[in-house]
């Protein structure tokens, strides 16, 4: 059978790359097709687009590469034409997967969703859409069921999240070895994850990178993302005290201390990974200020929402500053608070439900298909 995938980021590369090695295991006849990236592609099939072409930080962002964006659209629906697929899966991604997912649906191609568009956070309208265009719906985190099912009365299917898998199935780092690969130092190491676009990055490292000097006896490492060559990072490595290592991120965590996180899934995988973590985000102001007045959520990041508390410090935008950032990461380097967040990740991972969401989610699509 064919398949067509649509992931934009380079967390639905991860997923959708476990998704694609399950299918095949379900189907090993199957032919992939699909938009994604370097983890995608090494799990086989054809690579159409890749993220990094696609990736736009923001409203206004958005809107200054429109034209970009629309014919990407359009190139999408002939590409999907000219495949004539069995099955399209989106991954993530809503604001070009919706548009594709109501093309295909008026041409009854069967739709299927794997991480649910965040339409809890804001754009609750979008439920119509997905009422209208998606066929089945796989969500990962265990509130949104009682979002759909119980609010909107759309039935989905709640598999796990596909991270539990994508950890523990990983080949485990030497922390002696990584260090001498990496050419590091002995200190204990505070990791920077930035984000994994152009623009998110070159706000938040400069600030993540202003507090180096008061922390002397740790080690800086910057997570560079797969997308971004190393030249991009060059001018922030002018520290003898910050290093850089590149697409390695989970073998960073696994052996990090603590953690400056950018907003997202990088939130929730430095949990999964029980390092102590302080998020940051700062967006541009017209960005910022659209935001503040669409979404009314209490927490930006994924261990806050699913825990529905405070477990990890937020500073978003002016609290995003050397003082605020300097007093929080001293609070979880040590000491009782760290303690607390790691006994809270703990629980956290509770919450996600066990492993095989991947697994769990190939099975029902190509069910599906067979019926």
């Amino acid at each position: 059978m064919k398949y067509y995938i649509i992931a934009g980021e380079a967390s639905g590369d991860l997923h959708g790359s476990n998704l694609m090695k399950a299918i095949y295991k379900e189907d090993p006849n199957a032919s992939i097709r699909f938009w994604g990236g370097d983890l995608m592609q090494n799990a086989g099939g054809t690579l159409v687009k890749h993220y990094r072409d696609l990736a736009f930080m923001g409203f206004l962002e958005v809107v200054l590469n429109l034209k970009t964006i629309l014919n990407n659209i359009q190139f999408c629906k002939s590409d999907i034409q000219a495949f004539q697929p069995d099955v399209i899966i989106f991954i993530d991604y809503p604001g070009f997967n919706m548009r594709i997912a109501t093309w295909a649906k008026e041409r009854n191609i069967p739709t299927h969703y794997y991480i649910s568009p965040q339409i809890w956070a804001w754009k609750e309208n979008r439920i119509k859409a997905i009422k209208r265009d998606v066929d089945y719906m796989y969500v990962i985190l265990p509130f949104e069921k009682d979002f759909y099912e119980v609010k909107h009365h759309f039935p989905v299917s709640f598999v796990g999240h596909p991270l539990i898998d994508a950890i523990q199935n990983r080949k485990k780092v030497d922390r002696a070895t990584f260090i001498l690969e990496n050419k590091l130092t002995e200190k204990p190491i505070i990791a920077l994850l930035p984000g994994s676009r152009k623009q998110e990055i070159t706000k938040m490292l400069s600030g993540m990178l202003s507090i180096v000097k008061d922390f002397t006896d740790y080690q800086f490492v910057i997570a560079g993302a797969p997308s971004q060559d190393f030249s991009f990072y060059e001018p922030f490595l002018k520290n003898e005290n910050v290093h850089f290592i590149s697409n390695r991120t989970y073998d960073l965590l696994e052996v990090a201390h603590a953690a400056l996180v950018t907003s997202g899934t990088a939130t929730l995988e430095t949990a999964l990974f029980k390092v102590p973590e302080v998020v940051c985000y700062k967006g541009s102001w017209v960005s910022y200020q659209i935001a503040k007045r669409i979404i009314t959520l209490k927490y930006i990041s994924l261990v806050n929402l699913i825990m529905d508390k405070e477990v990890v410090k937020e500073l978003i935008q002016d609290d995003f500053n050397s003082r605020q950032l300097k007093t929080e990461l001293n609070k979880i380097l040590q000491g009782a608070e760290r303690a607390k967040m790691i006994e809270n990740y703990n629980i956290l991972e509770e919450k996600l439900g066990g492993v095989g969401a991947s697994e769990k989610t190939a099975h029902l699509i190509v069910s599906s298909i067979k019926k």
